[in-house]
């Protein structure tokens, strides 16, 4: 299990277990479709990555419960675009 889960702090940071739930799900979804990790960590468990951004305060739930990347380019840890009307 990761550690940091089993603190508060990480609990604390994003607001409760509900919300830090979503956010891990939310994020996971995105990287699994292709999104790029926010943070360098040496890891090929994604779930470490995902909490390593929170951590670091890359990721955020914003209020309608969308995960929101801090800094300028948002578009850095999203999935990316597929054009599907090419199929």
């Amino acid at each position: 299990m990761i550690d940091a889960l089993k603190e508060e702090q990480i609990v604390n940071k994003v607001g409760g277990r509900f919300k830090l739930s979503t956010l891990i799900q939310k994020r996971l979804a995105a990287i699994n479709a292709g999104a790029r990790p926010l943070v360098d960590f040496q890891s090929k468990d994604k779930m470490e990555i995902v909490v390593q951004e929170i951590l670091q305060d890359k990721i955020y739930l914003d209020a309608s419960s969308q995960v929101k990347i801090t800094g300028e380019d948002a578009t850095i840890g999203a999935p990316p675009e597929l054009d599907l009307s090419s199929l």
